[in-house]
């Protein structure tokens, strides 16, 4: 994996494609449109928005895709049943005074460029995301924002492409600051959009959803399901609640019954698919 910081001053970038992408803020083709603006640059086949750490609530905002069909959502709830808690790119920064994760780079909290191949990625991971869904390559800009979490734009290389060149993992960078605002001002312009600068309130509307869903769900049920949804372990929500482990296992039991589901991925489905 490698990693760099964004440079303070950026190099200058190609004023006809930014004015390509400033036009596509707030237009329903946003996501599809952008992958096309920057084709010739980095010849993406899908990419993504999202917001995850180990402390913050997961939020996927956007998704896109060019030549190939976006699996996106299946991929992010994918993510959420396990690979999201091993994944270095969560880790570029020190954590509480550790070491952290900084490849090539220096550890502060400046926004990085972050680029790995689907064979430097976990197994499981690798498994359940990269070769699921034909993906060899990523290259990220990721910024850290004030409770831990991170903040990441990412683009995918498909299995039908060439690998990425040297001159557009160079790109991103290059583009990056550019690619930032662009992504948090078309997320501000969309109504009742989840915040991409702050930590999301998410949990009053899930634990609304829940209750839409199945009334008959019991408040401790509720609680249970909602820290599986934040992609906590049973061991961390009995500890969080102050439960046995055996009786988080009860409660979820019950849950998903209730649900009529059986698996965490499915109540990723049900819940954040609203």
């Amino acid at each position: 994996m490698r990693r760099w910081t964004i440079p303070s001053a950026p190099a200058a970038a190609d004023g006809a494609l930014l004015a390509r992408l400033i036009g596509r803020l707030g237009e329903p083709g946003f996501a599809t449109g952008v992958l096309d603006d920057l084709h010739d640059a980095v010849p993406a086949a899908s990419w993504s928005v999202y917001r995850a750490g180990p402390t913050a609530t997961p939020v996927l905002f956007l998704s896109g895709s060019r030549g190939v069909p976006d699996t996106t959502r299946d991929c992010w709830r994918a993510y959420l049943t396990g690979p999201h808690r091993d994944d270095r790119t969560l880790r570029l920064w020190p954590q509480d005074g550790d070491g952290g994760d900084c490849g090539d780079g220096d550890g502060d909290a400046a926004a990085v460029v972050c680029h790995l191949t689907a064979q430097e990625v976990p197994r499981e991971h690798r498994a359940k995301i990269y070769e699921s869904h034909g993906v060899l390559e990523r290259v990220s800009v990721m910024d850290r924002q004030g409770d831990g979490a991170v903040f990441a734009v990412n683009f995918y290389r498909h299995q039908h492409q060439r690998p990425f060149s040297d001159a557009a993992i160079a790109r991103v960078g290059e583009l990056a600051p550019a690619l930032l605002a662009l992504v948090r001002k078309q997320l501000a312009l969309r109504p009742g959009a989840a915040s991409p600068g702050g930590p999301p309130p998410p949990d009053d509307a899930r634990a609304a959803r829940l209750q839409a869903l199945c009334p008959a769900l019991t408040a401790r049920e509720r609680e249970v399901c909602l820290r599986l949804l934040r992609g906590m372990t049973q061991d961390g929500i009995a500890c969080d609640l102050g439960l046995s482990l055996a009786t988080v296992k009860t409660y979820r039991n019950r849950a998903f019954a209730r649900l009529g589901i059986h698996f965490r991925s499915q109540l990723f489905a049900r819940v954040l698919d609203a």
